[in-house]
């Protein structure tokens, strides 16, 4: 019996997208563009830590969604320099994101997050709900 070739393919695609869901799980790989988090699980709630720095409060967007946080940050630097010319620019447009999906439902009207010295604080209350969508505000 003659194999299809993209069989090798697939099998191929499947064992690095196991490699990378690995990796991401033991902290190992950073995507770019991707915000570097931490998700410590308490018998209470879930507490998701996330290093924006340069980022202000105005900057961050945070929902919830069906299970799912969703974190975007843009950054737009200004363009003009008021003091002179650059000599070299390397700081332009920002923008990062990351989506965690939580293993139990959580108690949307609960969530409270803090942001301070570039590091953004959510915490997340474990209970059983609904799956409506929440604008959470950072203070």
């Amino acid at each position: 019996m003659r194999r299809n070739p993209f069989d090798n393919i697939e099998e191929m695609l499947d064992r690095v997208s196991r490699q990378v869901e690995e990796g991401m799980t033991a902290g190992g790989l950073q995507v770019p563009g991707s915000v570097p988090v931490d998700v410590a699980d308490t018998d209470e709630e879930y507490i998701v830590t996330a290093d924006l720095p340069g980022y202000e409060t105005d900057d961050i967007d945070l929902t919830l969604s069906n299970g799912t946080l969703r974190l975007e940050a843009d950054r737009i630097d200004a363009d003009d320099y008021a003091e002179g010319r650059y000599i070299r620019r390397e700081r332009t447009e920002t923008s990062a994101s990351r989506r965690i999906r939580l293993p139990e439902p959580v108690d949307e009207e609960g969530v409270a997050a803090g942001f301070e010295n570039g590091v953004l604080t959510v915490r997340l209350p474990k209970v059983s709900g609904d799956d409506e969508s929440r604008q959470i505000d950072i203070e």
